[in-house]
């Protein structure tokens, strides 16, 4: 979804000339669209819970601009970090073309952050479900500003994860896949200390598992 094309660096190392070459192939407005393709993809089935909160507070009337709210602050915190995670992407990417060391380097950074207190702190606040106003601009910025929030807690929690598959010059799209089952899977888990463990997110495992047996035995 998100691909870069590599240019040739000259043995002096990356110049003016060479990040000028590597925009032209691969120009930041296409690779920020395809950060947004790419959250999109991952990130919605994620909002699943949090948009059901809404419908569960809101008046009818009001519940559809009231989850579309929420779900446009949720992106938008996205697209802020992606324009670091894409300037990122192009740096490494200029510095070494077509190398696995900086995906390695990140992979490293993210299992060290996967299981850091800090992590669970962002995975603990973004169960807070809010109590939202229920009547006019009030619901409107209430669910806008939970959306945002909602948003700081997910890049807290998941940046390392999402920028490694990025950073893969090939295989990205698998890695995609594994990362956004981690990445929903930690969201079902319940709140836990902040402490330093591994964390092995089993709940949505055992739903898949379940929900198989089920349809196996019907």
């Amino acid at each position: 979804m998100m691909t870069m094309e590599h240019c040739h660096v000259s043995a002096a190392g990356p110049s003016a000339a060479s990040l000028k070459m590597l925009l032209q192939m691969n120009p930041f407005s296409s690779q920020l669209m395809g950060w947004g393709l790419m959250v999109v993809a991952m990130m919605l089935p994620k909002l699943i819970v949090p948009v059901q909160t809404i419908y569960l507070q809101s008046l009818r009337r009001y519940r559809l601009i009231c989850s579309l709210l929420f779900v446009l602050g949720y992106l938008t915190i996205w697209m802020v970090a992606g324009v670091f995670m894409v300037g990122i992407i192009i740096g490494l990417n200029l510095l070494m073309p077509g190398s696995y060391l900086p995906a390695l380097g990140v992979l490293i950074i993210a299992m060290i952050w996967q299981f850091s207190p800090v992590k669970q702190k962002f995975l603990n606040l973004s169960h807070d479900h809010y109590a939202l106003r229920a009547f006019g601009w009030a619901a409107c910025y209430d669910s806008l500003e939970f959306g945002v929030k909602h948003g700081l807690w997910c890049v807290g929690s998941g940046w390392a994860l999402m920028l490694f598959p990025m950073l893969l010059p090939q295989g990205h799209n698998l890695a995609m896949i594994i990362v956004t089952y981690i990445m929903i899977a930690e969201h079902m888990e319940h709140p836990a200390a902040k402490v330093w463990r591994i964390r092995v997110p089993f709940r949505l495992l055992k739903y898949v598992l379940a929900r198989t047996q089920m349809k196996l035995e019907g």
